[in-house]
């Protein structure tokens, strides 16, 4: 198992945002959490990767209690996430961008910076070669001295995820990935997730509104509404779920996809 949550429980101001929550991403695969605006997905991912903490109930990953750890501490041990509005250093270039994602993984520390040491010098030249590899993967090197800003939308968020790559996840939390993109673009990025997934061999927890994209990738899918679980399952058992149709799906959707 590579996460377990389990009865998790968020309140804010009374407001109960997470409502004994379980879900599950068993080893490498794809599991989608959906459902409508105000339900609790990105309040998940929060309490998943230490941004909030929860009032009840328990995160374990790889089989060890992550609930109330610091979000460092979670990047270290595998997690790492997007969020649903980019948050690129945009005057940052790309390669700095990614060089970013791998200060948790970096150990030469002060003294070996100050003195520029034979181990902190190889760590340098790795950390620059393993972001010259994802840059390479994602289809931006050719572009890693532009601003991060410079790069259209799209390319926006490959940078991101080969930031996210770089902290080398088990697991990625990916919040909204296909926002503001075309019909087009959101399969290209539907395939680029799938060969991620199956070339890194990493779990990818995502959420996601595309239903198209939903359907066409995950293994599992978890639906939430105002906070609670009302469904998990596999995307033919979703699609025809009365609960769902009804609480976010709508009564046109199985004849619209």
């Amino acid at each position: 198992m590579l996460l377990s949550v389990k009865g998790l429980k968020k309140n804010f101001g009374g407001i109960m945002a997470l409502n004994n929550v379980d879900l599950k991403v068993e080893g490498p695969s794809i599991v989608s959490i959906i459902g409508p605006n105000g339900a609790g997905k990105t309040t998940l991912f929060n309490c998943i990767t230490g941004i909030h903490r929860p009032d009840g109930g328990k995160v374990f990953f790889g089989g060890q209690e992550i609930t109330f750890l610091p979000p460092h501490d979670i990047v270290k041990r595998g997690i790492v996430r997007t969020f649903q509005n980019l948050r690129l250093f945009g005057d940052m270039n790309v390669l700095e961008n990614v060089l970013v994602g791998m200060h948790t993984s970096l150990r030469a520390g002060l003294w070996g910076s100050i003195l520029r040491s034979k181990g902190q010098r190889e760590e340098e030249e790795g950390a620059y070669k393993r972001a010259k590899e994802l840059l390479k993967y994602v289809g931006l090197w050719g572009k890693e001295h532009l601003p991060a800003k410079a790069l259209p939308y799209g390319e926006q968020r490959k940078l991101e995820i080969a930031r996210a790559l770089a902290a080398s996840p088990k697991l990625l939390l990916l919040d909204e990935p296909t926002a503001g993109m075309n019909p087009a673009e959101s399969k290209e990025v539907a395939e680029f997730l799938k060969k991620i997934q199956r070339e890194f061999d990493m779990g990818i927890l995502l959420i996601e509104h595309d239903m198209r994209v939903v359907m066409e990738i995950s293994q599992d899918i978890v639906v939430l509404d105002l906070g609670s679980v009302i469904a998990t399952g596999k995307a033919e058992q979703i699609r025809s779920d009365k609960k769902v149709i009804k609480a976010y799906l709508g009564s046109s959707w199985q004849e619209g996809i």
